[in-house]
């Protein structure tokens, strides 16, 4: 009997599955083998070898994270940078000229600063929530516009519509990194995204035990990164294709849980004398909430706020609570808190943290899914140390 596959609660345990089953085992076995036998290979590509990303744990994740966001392709990598620097330099090529998000990930900005001259392809930073200001930075070699679903990590949604018409009205390949949102929250493809890309370390996985990415989108783009990545060798393990798989599996009820707790926290911070300012799109004070509402099925469960006192109430608030972790990452079944001045964009420099808006004493919250009540009563404890 086929399995009805059309809503993602059931396309998460069904989609992509081998059929029959291996030896009929319902879990998906760890295919360990580096090599495999082969008839002659229409191309290079198709020859059966883990760093050609097309044994089965790969094989299954592709078609499984493809019918998560109604895609038509997807791959896995290495790590969430190997999917985004992969990507970029899959379609983008010498001379060429990219348009990006001027607030990303401190990662991604790193590469694009840093890197991506060298391979003499030329960037402009852009607002993504003025779709007006976008045409004075077009070039004639522009090729690409790249932006965050939800940015790292203030929290900012860019004007998504605007983004992909911007994008077919000058011939460009449209690219966005839709980690923080998940394909429960938002699915890029839908709305006429070209490129969705993903830290499979965070959401989409859930336990904090690999590093891995994704990117899903257009079979002829997909495939062209595909190639690119064969050659620069970011292939995810089998043991990590595993893992992936099975946290995908829980995917729908974590990240539920996460929208709601999260959601629940940001009015909770919101409302404190303590606290100077809370970016959570799911906030009907935020500047992004309506657009957001009328995107995405949940607004996610990153929060970012700002205490009164600075750095040192930021550091005395951090020390103090019980419950959260403090460590870089995010998206797991635990609450991860940091401050990224001084992980994910220490990278940056001081002058360009402050430009964007991003304080020193800046401090990100990656919801779990500890009981919400127990988070805000620790909280509320470690906020009452400050008065």
């Amino acid at each position: 009997m086929q399995k009805k596959k059309d809503r993602i609660e059931t396309k998460l345990i069904h989609a992509g599955e081998m059929e029959p089953r291996v030896l009929g085992a319902v879990s998906m076995p760890i295919f360990q083998s580096a090599m495999y036998e082969y008839s002659p290979a229409a191309s290079y590509h198709d020859i059966p070898y883990i760093r050609l990303n097309n044994t089965p744990n790969h094989i299954v994740l592709h078609k499984k994270l493809a019918a998560l966001e109604n895609a038509e392709a997807a791959i896995v990598t290495a790590s969430g940078m190997a999917a985004i620097s992969t990507a970029l330099l899959a379609v983008l090529s010498s001379g060429d000229h990219l348009l990006a998000q001027e607030c990303l990930y401190g990662g991604t900005h790193d590469f694009l600063t840093k890197y991506l001259g060298s391979f003499g392809i030329a960037f402009d930073f852009i607002d993504g929530e003025n779709p007006e200001s976008w045409k004075r930075k077009l070039r004639p070699a522009t090729k690409a516009i790249y932006v965050e679903t939800i940015s790292n990590p203030l929290m900012q949604v860019p004007d998504l519509k605007a983004v992909v018409k911007f994008a077919r009205d000058h011939s460009l390949i449209s690219m966005i990194d839709n980690t923080f949102a998940t394909p429960l929250n938002f699915r890029p493809p839908e709305w006429g995204f070209d490129l969705s890309l993903h830290s499979c370390t965070k959401y989409l996985n859930g336990h904090s035990d690999i590093v891995g990415g994704a990117v899903i989108g257009r079979k002829e783009l997909v495939e062209k990164i595909l190639y690119k990545l064969d050659h620069l060798g970011g292939s995810m393990d089998p043991h990590a294709c595993y893992l992936l798989h099975r946290g995908l599996k829980t995917l729908a009820l974590r990240v539920r849980y996460q929208n709601e707790s999260a959601r629940k926290i940001a009015r909770f911070l919101e409302n404190q004398p303590a606290v100077e300012k809370v970016n959570y799109p799911g906030l009907e004070s935020n500047p992004s909430y309506k657009r957001a509402a009328k995107l995405f099925d949940g607004f996610g469960g990153m929060i970012s706020f700002e205490l009164k006192g600075g750095v040192a109430a930021a550091e005395r608030f951090m020390k103090s609570v019980k419950i959260p972790i403090i460590a870089p990452s995010l998206g797991g079944v635990e609450t991860l808190m940091t401050r990224p001045a001084t992980t994910s964009h220490l990278g940056m420099t001081s002058k360009d943290r402050q430009k964007l808006g991003i304080s020193d004493s800046l401090i990100r919250l990656s919801v779990g899914i500890e009981a919400t009540e127990d988070l805000c009563e620790d909280f509320d404890q470690a906020l009452s140390g400050l008065k």
